[in-house]
C-alpha cells in the first residue's frame, strides 16, 4: 500500500512501527517479512521505480516512494516509529549513504532503536585486523565502483563515522559475504573483524536480516558494531564455545 501524502503518523499503541529504508531490495524485503512475522507494523521506504517489487506484500505494508537520502521522504517514513532498519547502499558518487544515515538520525524519534547495515570492511575499531587480500580486494573494488560512477563504497565508512559519533540508540550491524537459502537460524557475532569464528565468511541474506530485527529488542547491541557469520557456518561451529548470539 501506498501512503497517501496525508497518511497520519499515529502509531497503534498494541502494535509497534518500523521503518525499513531501502526496503525494495533483497535485504530490505526480507528485513519487512520478519518485522511482518514479529507482529510490526511496517512502514518502507524505496525509489518509485521499485514499488513494483514490494506487491507480493499487499496491504501488509505501507510504501512511502522516494529518494532514500531524501531528508523530507524520511522525516515523513521515521515518524512515529519505535524503529528504523536501514539499508546503506552506496549507490552512486554523492554521498547517498552518509546522507540517508545523517537524515534518519536526524528524524527518527527520540529512543528509537536505529540498526544500520554495512560490510565488514568499515573499521569500527583498532580491534579490527584485514588480511592483505581482504583489504587489496576492497581497494580495487572501490576504485572500479567509483570510476564507472555505480557505487562509492568510501561513503559507507563515512556514515560509519556519523553514526558512530551519534548519542542516539545505534547498532551497525556489519555483514560478511551473503548467500541466498533457509535460514539457517540467528547469525553469530564478535566485535572484531579477524576474530576466528568469521573466519568462514559467509551468511545466508535472510539470517543477516535476521539478526537486524532481533537487534531492535537487544539492548547489549546499542551502540555495538556487531560483525556476523551464519552460525552454521565451519568456522563458526568449530568456535562455538565463544560464539555470541
Amino acid at each position: 500500500m501506498i501512503a497517501p501524502e496525508t497518511s497520519s503518523s499515529a502509531v497503534e499503541p498494541s502494535r509497534q512501527r518500523v521503518c525499513i529504508v531501502g526496503i525494495s531490495g533483497k535485504l530490505g524485503q526480507y528485513l519487512a517479512a520478519h518485522a511482518l512475522e514479529r507482529g510490526y507494523e511496517v512502514v518502507g521506504v524505496c525509489r518509485p521505480q521499485s514499488v513494483a517489487k514490494l506487491e507480493h506484500f499487499g496491504d501488509r505494508i505501507t510504501v512511502i516512494p522516494g529518494d532514500t537520502s531524501d531528508r523530507t521522504v524520511i522525516e515523513r517514513a521515521v515518524a512515529g516509529c519505535a524503529a528504523v532498519l536501514t539499508v546503506l547502499a552506496p549507490w552512486g558518487v554523492r554521498e547517498y549513504s552518509s546522507r540517508t544515515a545523517q537524515a534518519v538520525m536526524d528524524f527518527a524519534p527520540t529512543g528509537a532503536r536505529l540498526i544500520f547495515s554495512c560490510g565488514w570492511h568499515v573499521r569500527a575499531s583498532a580491534a579490527d585486523h584485514y588480511s592483505r587480500r581482504f583489504l587489496a580486494t576492497v581497494a580495487v573494488a572501490s576504485w572500479l565502483a567509483k570510476a564507472v560512477r555505480a557505487v562509492d563504497i568510501a561513503d559507507q565508512t563515512r556514515a560509519a563515522e556519523r553514526i558512530f559519533a551519534s548519542d542516539t540508540r545505534w547498532t551497525l550491524v556489519r555483514g560478511s559475504d551473503l548467500e541466498e537459502g533457509e535460514s539457517e537460524g540467528l547469525p553469530v557475532w564478535s566485535s572484531a573483524v579477524g576474530s576466528p569464528i568469521l573466519e568462514s565468511n559467509l551468511t545466508r541474506r535472510t539470517d543477516f536480516a535476521l539478526f537486524m530485527v532481533e537487534a531492535i529488542t537487544n539492548d547489549a547491541l546499542i551502540h555495538q558494531a556487531p560483525a556476523i557469520v551464519g552460525c552454521r557456518s565451519e568456522s563458526a561451529v568449530a568456535h562455538a564455545s565463544t560464539a555470541r548470539a
